[in-house]
């Protein structure tokens, strides 16, 4: 799939390895870097979800037609998907929502 990204600041947390490491450490640094290669390497939302990639879930209520990746816990990676015939999955924010 390809991504987008919400605005510059969410750009610069999934790509920028350094800055990443510095708001959240190395750790979460790592996995988000992982979840967005994950991202990038399915085919679709759907290969996501019925692969169970990173635990990819679509959310309900007020984030209806959104999606979840998990990161360390409490925090995932939100998303929806922008375009249904062009996978483009549009990254939101991380968060813990719980």
């Amino acid at each position: 799939m390809e991504i987008e990204y919400k605005n510059n600041k969410i750009r610069k947390i999934c790509t920028d390895a350094s800055f990443v490491q510095k708001k959240h450490g190395l750790p979460m640094a790592e996995i988000i870097h992982q979840r967005i290669d994950e991202i990038t390497a399915a085919e679709s939302v759907e290969e996501m979800i019925k692969y169970r990639i990173g635990n990819c879930h679509r959310l309900k209520g007020n984030r209806k037609n959104q999606y979840a990746v998990d990161l360390i816990q409490p925090f995932r990676l939100v998303f929806k998907r922008k375009e249904y015939n062009i996978q483009i999955a549009y990254i939101i924010e991380i968060i813990d929502y719980h």
